[in-house]
């Protein structure tokens, strides 16, 4: 989901600003991304094949994305949403319909990957990437094996404390939170809400850094000794740093996946569904697996995989943890206003 913000030519609000006119210029594309989340090379490649120009800008969160949209931003022509953002998209008319089983490299979107929850005829979205929320922490400060399980990064070991780095994503700290104290991580109860703000707080003491942001450098650079991370980012720390272990907590941890949009307003709506085509090919594909060190769901893409990639159980899970995967859930207004007062309740 991820890192440092990559800006390719000007930036995208610079661009944006400059009005309708200057955004509708021929072989142009506005992608509005998870930071860190897309190879470089691939948008050079991109550009040298179609001819048109990609500038890209970025967010730390679904949230970050879905506010801006809501407040009116309609110079991107692709966005990246998570499963429950895609729900929440289309039912806010955010979404435009594109029909991507109409695209010619559909035929090559694996199952289950073809369809999806929130969009079963795949309509508004492709897939792009998915994977796990777990946490990473360094087995070398560790003074034994750690147990697979929350209470380790909620309740860390004397060696842990004040070197934990959590995500800043109120979804996925919430979350995880509810895994480990075992409710609905859509709870409507105030008294289960208060269950997980308890644990949120107790840990807090013991956090160095909230940030969604630069997980894979800190933890490489030892200034935390633990992180809440994507899977994808937990193996490419471990590329830096080889005694990172990431943990399949056995409360349960979220299962995601991430796909292309075309927002309301895109303005080069060709050239996105373009785009869209073009990322289904099985080596670009690979290629974005390779960079972000998450999956993809496209068939034949594993011919131009990373071999370390596929031999990190990190990123290819081991079938004995497939029952702790907990799917993403696009939950009511009032779970999610619940969760956003204990958000800001933490954070205050």
């Amino acid at each position: 989901m991820k890192l440092r913000s990559i800006l390719l030519g000007a930036s995208a609000f610079a661009l944006l600003s400059l009005g309708a006119g200057a955004a509708k210029a021929d072989g142009e594309l506005f992608f509005y991304n998870w930071s860190n989340y897309f190879p470089p090379e691939l948008f050079e490649k991109f550009e040298k094949e179609t001819g048109i120009k990609v500038t890209l800008d970025v967010y730390d969160s679904n949230e970050t994305m879905l506010a801006k949209l809501q407040a009116g931003a309609s110079g991107y022509d692709i966005v990246v949403a998570s499963d429950y953002m895609v729900d929440v998209m289309i039912k806010e008319k955010l979404a435009t319909e594109f029909d991507a089983k109409s695209l010619e490299n559909f035929k090559d979107v694996a199952k289950p990957h073809d369809t999806m929850k929130y969009d079963p005829e795949r309509k508004y979205s492709a897939t792009y990437l998915w994977g796990t929320t777990g946490f990473t922490y360094d087995s070398d400060i560790a003074k034994e094996k750690l147990d697979d399980s929350w209470k380790e990064f909620f309740e860390p070991r004397p060696e842990f404390q004040g070197k934990i780095g959590a995500l800043n994503d109120e979804v996925e700290m919430y979350a995880a939170a509810a895994y480990y104290a075992g409710v609905d991580k859509c709870t409507e109860d105030p008294k289960e809400a208060q269950q997980i703000l308890d644990i949120l707080q107790k840990q807090k003491p013991y956090v160095a850094v909230y940030s969604s942001e630069g997980t894979i450098d800190r933890m490489a650079a030892k200034e935390v000794a633990m992180h809440m991370q994507w899977n994808g980012a937990s193996h490419r720390t471990k590329e830096s740093l080889p005694s990172a272990v990431f943990v399949y907590p056995r409360e349960g941890l979220s299962f995601w996946s991430d796909h292309f949009i075309i927002p309301k307003g895109a303005p080069h709506f060709d050239n996105a569904k373009t785009f869209i085509n073009w990322m289904m090919l099985p080596e670009n594909a690979a290629a974005a697996s390779n960079y972000t060190g998450y999956m993809n769901g496209i068939k034949g893409s594993d011919a131009y995989l990373d071999e370390a990639l596929k031999n990190d159980p990190a990123v290819n899970m081991p079938e004995k943890y497939a029952d702790r995967l907990v799917a993403g859930k696009n939950c009511s207004t009032k779970a999610r206003d619940l969760r956003n007062r204990v958000w800001t309740k933490l954070k205050s």
